[in-house]
């Protein structure tokens, strides 16, 4: 049997405000070391599937950069691998991709060309473990034509998902994409299907009933339940999407917990990457480091407390990096302090410079008041802190800026630059 795995990695990620401005959202770095769409990636490779195509299209430079051949995940393969899927302009009116269902309408022909007999269906930007060889046998087991992986959520989460009803065989009965009424339970999707090729082709091409068929959750699944058999695989591991700045930092402190579930450190289910060869990290003889992440290529000579730093950072004697995500090649100068932030890959941050300071957590940015509300302040790509500059909560820096950009040192909460 020919099982072929699709993973959508096309999304803007707009709700990571300046983290994913220059970069698609599966292409945020994640843990240190990984990026987020290393998860699905390593899942696929870890499960036996190595036909994969991964669907891009906004700021599709970053991934394909990363991915390159698809070594790091064993898919460099003649037969098989990975491939990058971009939309196109054809003679048959193709184009942006309207929605997750239209991507993969459009590269129905990598499927046909494969000759597919079930095709897994997979988000690039979530944070997860899973062996699909158990659902895929449950979908045969069920005779089903989609399969549908699911979760339950808190109740007040509900909203945010596509809430299946069940019977006792798991049959799906009905489909709510997003209910405003917390009234249909609370198994939650998390946007991994498992396909018969030929049930997927005909849904995405069938037109006669005038339904629009751009997304999988709003109205390919709902159109199917009334239809075909469609279950629902209850999976019990740990998952969650990061697509906000604050779920994004909760995340990244989790992976510091010893007892955290998903093990990064297991010999058994690897998560790979693309990696670059760096010296080890160095700890110079006053620095001081506790229950953090510090990955390759890293100079400590201050104190680093509950962050991740990814390769290549550099901490100044006297700097303090606490409760925060630094990214590549970052520089924290002299008696800095960096408290509660997220900084981007290439940022400076100047000597004595604080980068987040006070008690005033509930401001919003005032130009992003819905992305960056928490607390946590978010420093673009290659943007340069001033020396002593003071910068409060929630504040926003934008990719590239430069000293020459602060008005002033002193950066009030919600503030822009």
């Amino acid at each position: 049997m020919r099982v072929v795995a699709l993973i959508l990695a096309g999304g803007e990620g707009a709700r990571l405000s300046v983290l994913s401005e220059k970069r698609a959202k599966p292409s945020v770095p994640f843990a240190g070391k990984f990026r987020i769409i290393d998860f699905p990636l390593s899942n696929c490779v870890n499960s036996g599937i190595f036909d994969v195509a991964v669907l891009t299209q906004y700021q599709p430079h970053s991934l394909n950069g990363h991915i390159g051949n698809g070594r790091a995940w064993d898919l460099d393969r003649g037969n098989g691998g990975v491939q990058l899927l971009q939309p196109y302009q054809g003679r048959n009116e193709q184009g942006w991709y309207q929605g997750t269902s239209d991507a993969v309408l459009q590269n129905l022909n990598y499927i046909r060309e494969r000759r597919a007999d079930l095709v897994v269906i997979l988000s690039g930007d979530h944070i997860y473990k899973m062996d699909y060889a158990p659902m895929i046998e449950f979908h045969l087991q069920q005779k089903a034509d989609l399969t549908v992986g699911v979760m339950h959520v808190a109740l007040d989460e509900t909203d945010r998902f596509g809430i299946m009803t069940v019977d006792q065989k798991m049959q799906v009965v009905e489909f709510t994409e997003k209910p405003k009424k917390r009234d249909k339970g609370t198994l939650a999707s998390m946007g991994i299907y498992v396909f018969n090729a030929d049930t997927l082709i005909t849904a995405l091409t069938t037109q006669d009933d005038g339904v629009n068929r751009t997304d999988f959750g709003k109205n390919v699944i709902p159109s199917m339940v009334a239809n075909d058999r469609v279950f629902a695989y209850p999976f019990e591991g740990y998952w969650v999407d990061v697509g906000t700045i604050d779920s994004y930092w909760k995340t990244s402190m989790e992976m510091i917990d010893p007892n955290h579930t998903l093990n990064l450190y297991d010999p058994s289910w690897i998560i790979h990457t693309r990696s670059e060869e760096r010296p080890p990290a160095k700890i110079g003889p006053h620095a001081v480091i506790s229950q953090s992440m510090v990955c390759n290529g890293c100079n400590i000579h201050g104190t680093v407390e509950r962050s991740i730093l990814s390769p290549g950072v550099y901490v100044a004697p006297g700097a303090i990096v606490r409760d925060s995500v630094i990214m590549t090649d970052s520089w924290i100068g002299p008696g800095a302090v960096v408290d509660k932030s997220i900084l981007d890959k290439n940022v400076v941050v100047g000597a004595h410079a604080v980068v987040g300071t006070g008690s005033d957590l509930d401001t919003p940015n005032t130009l992003q008041p819905d992305k960056v509300n928490t607390g946590i302040n978010v420093i673009g790509k290659g943007a340069r802190i001033p020396a002593n500059c003071v910068i409060g909560r929630n504040v926003v820096v934008n990719a590239e800026r430069g000293e020459a950009q602060f008005p002033t040192l002193s950066v009030n909460s919600g503030m822009t630059i």
